[in-house]
């Protein structure tokens, strides 16, 4: 039976069950039609506010499978969208009626120990990375939630606890392996093709598929400080004030995120908390314990917490303790500036919107970025943004459709009151699908995203790469 598949210029274009067969049998993985069982299963990421269908599901096993993906894809000029983690806040993973290349059954992880270094393939979350260089006291720089994908992180810039230290995920890339649009396996270094190299940290899915990541690790753990501490709301001005200031000073070693929401039903939070509106600082100290209580010993005596967890714990339980916030199958939408201070005035700005949440699973976060990455040109990398101290990362969550207007609402209105704060800047991983050129141009400046397009232009002349926060030539 003839089946049809959206085209990359938004036609039709029809495949004989000749051509599909052809496919798959030189095809190693799982190809998925809208009637096999594991198709809903397999479409479904983490924003349930994404609700695409693809035509057809290609699962591959390997590099090879990558290869011949790429060329089916260009040679009948489907529509594709790429899967790695499917985490992205915007459903970049998956597109309506054309094909999707899911990456997410590709999870090898190989550690140099010696060289410090380990090589990952692009269907890994941050979990499955830190599990394996955390067996030799390293890691990796990546993000904060462990059921990330690393691929979408890292070509999109990347940040997380030691990102004071060492800069964006994507500075610290030794190597990569890519499939280009024209269905081409390259490697890409520093001194091999150092122009994708360049484009492919922080440029974001719009040069080709990366099939390995070659990430450079340093020693940490395994066991850190790290925890949080929260206080009631009511005491969210002190609170905010000082992590103004101790963020300012802070050791590199020390990174903190400051949340404002509701208080869930946690059991490190007391009952008689839970439901009511708290702050909390999430913390993480990579250097040693001894000095990581001395540096936090002020923040522990900062007016009067209702909780305290901070200790001495495996730095693969602090990568996953906001885990919970996240869960897959909620309603998801987000707004984020970069902040190259957080000034008097905009604390109360934030904290006015806290008492505005109308879920309580929405959030108000800052994560502190401060350090290494300033230190780099801002033509570095496409991830560029190095004026930044902070991300202000405005989330709204909740579970039914019927309360999509209202969220959504919060989460503009909160934008809109802290845009005067803003660089300018914003992270691209962070844009949601309504968000077009102009906030692209926001996440790039002018400067770099003219280089971007020019290797657009040489690497993807037809827009292959398309389904992405898309640079045209």
């Amino acid at each position: 039976m003839t089946i049809e598949l959206k085209a990359a210029d938004g036609g039709v274009v029809q495949v004989s069950p000749e051509i599909l067969q052809a496919f798959k049998a030189g095809f190693a993985g799982a190809v998925l039609g809208p009637d096999d069982p594991a198709f809903d299963e397999t479409r479904k990421i983490w924003n349930a506010m994404i609700d695409r269908r693809p035509g057809l599901i290609l699962r591959c096993s390997g590099t090879a499978d990558i290869v011949q993906a790429v060329r089916f894809a260009r040679q009948h000029q489907f529509l594709i969208s790429v899967r790695g983690g499917g985490h992205n806040i915007a459903g970049l993973a998956v597109c309506d009626g054309g094909v999707m290349i899911d990456l997410s059954l590709m999870k090898g992880v190989w550690v140099d120990p010696v060289a410090r270094t380990a090589r990952a393939q692009p269907g890994c979350t941050l979990g499955n990375l830190d599990r394996e260089t955390q067996l030799h006291g390293l890691a990796a720089v990546l993000g904060f939630v462990s059921a990330t994908g690393i691929a979408g992180l890292t070509v999109g810039g990347g940040f997380g606890y030691l990102t004071r230290q060492y800069g964006w995920t994507c500075d610290n890339l030794v190597s990569m392996e890519v499939v280009t649009a024209d269905g081409t396996l390259v490697r890409t270094a520093a001194d091999e093709n150092a122009d994708l190299f360049w484009a492919l940290r922080g440029g974001s899915g719009n040069f080709g598929i990366v099939t390995s990541f070659e990430y450079r690790l340093f020693p940490v753990g395994p066991e850190i400080l790290g925890g949080a501490i929260a206080w009631r709301a009511e005491d969210a001005k002190e609170v905010l004030d000082f992590y103004r200031q101790f963020t300012a000073s802070a050791s590199r070693e020390t990174t903190c995120v400051a949340v404002l929401r509701i208080a869930p039903p946690a059991p490190w939070l007391p009952k008689d908390i839970h439901g009511k509106p708290i702050i909390a600082i999430f913390v993480c100290h990579s250097g040693s314990i001894e000095a990581g209580e001395a540096v936090i010993a002020p923040l522990r005596k900062l007016g009067r917490p209702v909780a305290d967890i901070v200790t001495r714990r495996p730095y693969t339980q602090m990568q996953s303790l906001l885990d919970a916030t996240q869960p897959k199958g909620r309603r998801y939408y987000w707004k984020s500036h970069y902040l190259a201070r957080i000034e008097a005035p905009a604390v109360d700005v934030l904290i006015a919107h806290a008492k505005q949440l109308c879920s309580p699973f929405s959030a108000i976060v800052l994560f502190h970025l401060q350090g290494a990455l300033g230190e780099l040109a801002a033509e570095h990398s496409p991830a560029g943004n190095r004026d930044a101290a902070y991300v202000l990362n405005i989330t709204s969550a909740w579970e039914s459709a019927a309360d999509d207007a209202a969220n959504l609402r919060w989460a503009r209105d909160c934008f809109e009151a802290t845009q005067g704060f803003s660089t300018g800047g914003t992270y691209i991983n962070f844009l949601t699908e309504e968000e077009g050129c102009q906030r692209i141009e926001a996440a790039y400046g002018k400067p770099i995203l003219a280089r971007l397009a020019a290797l657009k232009k040489k690497y993807d002349p037809d827009n292959l790469f398309r389904h992405t926060k898309n640079i045209t030539a």
